[in-house]
């Protein structure tokens, strides 16, 4: 029961990146144009608090002929809580450098890489686009640590999702599969292991005149049923969550993003409440 209460915990740890709604994952820009994104997110679950600062740095390259792009995130992170369960206090208490993930996005379909001349005659109609995500683990992990900051173990995510432009609005839809290793130094020795998530977003991003959006963004996710050295300590997940996104742009180098989102159902009592600020700033490819 112990090892079972540790992992419902480190749920707030591993799925808040993991499941982020992300809305216009597929758009098309101008190739050779490079993102630098730094911000600040925090996430609660009870009475326990996430907070992390993120740099990111995306650049849209030329995928055989259509638009793609490659980014890096390199996270910070600040984890602290104190609970019950019982008779039983529940502490966290960690701080490092959490698991930097690599993600490649590839348009498939109505997205051709344009340079930033030719973009400006550029019109949206249907987009369809995959990308591949893994984590890499080099966050702070301590073996003997009821929670970290890091995983200790890696995540891929395939994903594949399309983007519908109907005048001022953008439709989009997505699904994805997350795939875990094991953590092989779980509390100790032991080693955690669990099943892939499935989870599919949709997405409804309005664009204003000036090129600011807002977006009412959804998400559900299911599976991930955990084991401790092969034997079940959890049940399937089954979750929604609710969110919006707004972005404004300041000139045609920096824009502000802010984002919210909010679980509405959890069968596993995970939901987290997550806010989240940014600014980005845009150089490269003739702008």
């Amino acid at each position: 029961m112990r090892i079972f209460w540790f992992c419902l915990l480190g749920f707030l740890c591993q799925q808040v990146s993991a499941q982020e709604i992300e809305a216009r994952a597929y758009s098309n820009a101008p190739i050779g144009i490079n993102f630098i994104t730094g911000g600040i997110a925090q996430a609660k679950s009870g009475s326990y608090t996430l907070t992390t600062e993120a740099a990111n740095l995306t650049r849209i390259i030329d995928v055989f002929g259509q638009s793609g792009r490659i980014s890096l995130l390199v996270p910070y992170a600040q984890l602290s809580g104190t609970g019950g369960i019982g008779p039983q206090n529940m502490n966290a208490s960690a701080e490092g450098l959490s698991d930097p993930v690599v993600k490649i996005s590839a348009n498939l379909y109505g997205a051709p890489a344009l340079s930033l001349e030719e973009f400006k005659n550029y019109q949206q109609d249907l987009i369809i686009g995959a990308s591949l995500a893994a984590s890499i683990p080099w966050g702070k992990y301590n073996s003997e640590q009821m929670l970290n900051v890091g995983a200790n173990r890696s995540l891929v995510q395939p994903a594949i999702g399309a983007s519908q432009a109907v005048g001022p609005w953008r439709l989009e839809l997505a699904g994805m599969a997350t795939i875990y290793t094991s953590n092989t130094s779980f509390l100790g020795s032991n080693t955690l292991s669990q099943n892939p998530i499935y989870s599919s977003e949709a997405h409804a991003i309005y664009y204003f005149q000036n090129m600011a959006y807002l977006s009412a963004d959804a998400t559900y996710f299911m599976g991930g049923q955990k084991y401790v050295n092969g034997t079940a300590i959890s049940g399937s997940q089954e979750n929604w969550r609710f969110g919006s996104t707004f972005s404004y742009p300041i000139n045609k180098h920096n824009s502000i993003r802010l984002t919210g989102s909010k679980g509405v159902y959890s069968n596993t009592n995970t939901d987290y409440t997550a806010l989240g600020v940014s600014w980005q700033y845009r150089w490269g490819g003739g702008l």
